[in-house]
């Protein structure tokens, strides 16, 4: 089964629809070719907004929708997924690392539903996130990654959902000005990053924060950057990465970059 890394996209575009959005038409186009070509039977979800003090796994059967932005017009909380969970498989999360807690008490955040509605539209998948242990060290987020590669065989689609770049408060400084133009700086380290993933060069992403120049602006917290660990602890010798959305930003310190690492 193929790992995903993707961006979620920001909140201010989970109105528009796959026809006005470039982004949510390759998850839509994406999600098709995966349903095709694979019989998937979960799909976990590794995203940026489920950020905790350890780690955890939810287990619920129903996963509730979480509207975790604020401040949006109404129509932004009345678009719905409603999807199931797979409490089985979320299990094998805890037999395979022990120290990870069960919990029924969370659901999809928007780092999760929005980029599902389009990848999964009928719902179909059943899904479920892992937390962020956000203290814990880059380190142990790519080894955490690595001992879940045993699901991959058993049919489970594995999602890191955040974005290589996300500056919350530079967006905040330009939106308040007005300007959504991009600083200029986020082509260099979007060039960067895509040649370390590429290269495989693992000590280099994981040591994010000193390894380029424009490290913690592009990054100045974990939350965004780490799912991405996670998805290069789950890749194989086999497998080939495929950057199956790329493209210059279109927001100020913000990055939709998006690759499947699959198997030939």
């Amino acid at each position: 089964m193929p790992v995903l890394f993707t961006s979620h996209g920001s909140p201010m575009d989970i109105p528009l629809s796959k026809e006005e959005k470039p982004f949510w038409n390759s998850l839509f186009e994406l999600g098709k070719n995966l349903q095709h070509k694979y019989e998937i039977k979960a799909a976990l979800i590794v995203s940026a907004h489920w950020c905790t003090q350890g780690t955890f796994v939810n287990i619920s059967p129903q996963q509730t929708q979480i509207y975790d932005y604020y401040g949006f017009p109404d129509e932004y909380y009345q678009v719905k997924y409603q999807a199931a969970g797979a409490p089985d498989i979320a299990r094998e999360i805890k037999r395979i690392i022990p120290f990870v807690t069960e919990t029924p008490e969370w659901g999809l955040d928007h780092g999760a539903w929005p980029m599902l509605m389009h990848l999964f539209p009928n719902a179909d998948i059943p899904v479920f996130q892992m937390s962020i242990d956000y203290h814990a060290a880059p380190e142990y987020h790519f080894q955490l990654g690595r001992q879940l590669k045993s699901l991959r065989d058993k049919g489970v689609l594995i999602i890191g959902s955040g974005s290589l770049i996300h500056n919350l408060s530079l967006v905040r400084q330009r939106f308040a000005t007005g300007d959504m133009t991009p600083f200029g700086w986020e082509a260099e380290y979007d060039h960067w990053i895509k040649k370390e993933i590429d290269q495989r060069n693992f000590d280099s992403i994981i040591n994010y924060g000193t390894s380029h120049a424009l490290g913690k602006l592009a990054a100045p917290t974990p939350d965004h950057f780490v799912p991405v660990l996670y998805s290069l602890g789950l890749m194989a010798n086999k497998d080939e990465v495929r950057h199956f959305y790329e493209g210059a930003a279109k927001l100020p310190a913000f990055s939709e970059r998006s690759f499947i690492m699959e198997g030939n």
